[in-house]
């Protein structure tokens, strides 16, 4: 069974961590048993990863750096610098668990571009946390000094959001194809792909902007011919009324059941709403009779594809 992973940025650190480099690293070896897991159970998979953690400290190194005359690094580079370096941890950390459990693997990192629309509304409003949680005055200072939007995130505090336009294609998704074909195990699309528009002539030009790694992983699964996509997250299983006296866990939803819910605002487009998004955008287009969705912690995956927990979400 060939899977796509989305691991979401936190799998790398998690919060109220100083989220330095050994943090991340022992992270990922925790992330890569359950992963290992998979693989000797007999999945295979192709990896990818958000990145908001990791793509807010660049930024904030590059803000910091600023002051003594150090060049910025623009988001598209930040994007594709994560790509390298996280696929490099969770890499390295799967291939050491794997020889260990005695089934030595190479797992290689892609650093992949995905293409969006120049005029993506999201340009004009945008919607994508990354980086720390800062303080209603440190915020509004930011928001003041440097332009930043900053918008309230589930109570925790302020974060700095970006604009995170829909992606249309993953523009190495032919190598990839041909490399899951061969059954190689990949880290790809990180952070949803390096974001770049195309112009009139063709020419491929980086943009300002995250996509989000939960919809391009929908186009990555998409893209291998995944039976499934699984999608790791902080929770065992998607809820309705989250947070409030009626929350209800979801064993089970058909792809129409969730499209009615993410249109009636029952998960927020900073959190659950992709996920869902993305669900019903692989279930609708896959060519696998059984496709299927499955949203559930790191922790319980191997438990969830045997269907003793998470949120799975079939076609019908």
């Amino acid at each position: 069974m060939r899977l796509v992973i989305a691991l979401g940025g936190n799998a790398l650190s998690a919060p109220g961590e100083a989220g330095n480099i050994d943090d991340q690293f022992r992270h990922a070896r925790n992330t890569v048993r359950r992963l290992a897991d998979l693989i000797v159970d007999g999945r295979q998979l192709i990896l990818t990863h958000g990145n908001g953690p990791q793509v807010g400290s660049i930024l904030r190194r590059v803000e910091i750096a600023a002051q003594h005359h150090v060049y910025p690094i623009p988001m598209e580079l930040a994007v594709a610098d994560t790509q390298g370096g996280m696929g490099y941890m969770i890499g390295q950390c799967l291939m050491n668990e794997l020889r260990a459990r005695g089934r030595p693997r190479v797992c290689s990192t892609l650093i992949a571009t995905t293409l969006v629309r120049a005029d993506d509304p999201e340009f004009r409003r945008p919607t994508k946390p990354i980086g720390p949680f800062y303080t209603r005055p440190r915020a509004e200072e930011h928001r003041a000094r440097d332009g930043w939007t900053v918008v309230e995130d589930a109570g925790r505090g302020f974060r700095r959001v970006v604009p995170s336009p829909q992606p249309l294609e993953i523009v190495e998704i032919d190598l990839i194809r041909a490399l899951a074909e061969a059954g190689e195990l990949l880290v790809t699309c990180g952070g949803g792909g390096i974001p770049v528009i195309r112009s009139e002539d063709g020419d491929y030009r980086g943009i300002d902007a995250v996509i989000d790694k939960d919809r391009t992983a929908a186009l990555l699964a998409l893209g291998v011919d995944a039976e499934g996509l699984v999608i790791l997250t902080g929770v065992e299983r998607v809820c309705v009324g989250f947070g409030t006296p009626k929350q209800r866990p979801l064993e089970r939803l058909t792809a129409q059941e969730a499209a009615a819910l993410l249109e009636s605002g029952e998960f927020p487009p900073g959190s659950m709403g992709p996920k869902i998004e993305a669900a019903v955008r692989f279930l609708r287009d896959s060519r696998k009779p059984d496709a299927f969705v499955l949203i559930t912690s790191c922790e319980r995956v191997l438990d969830g594809l045997r269907g003793e927990t998470g949120t799975r979400i079939v076609r019908n």
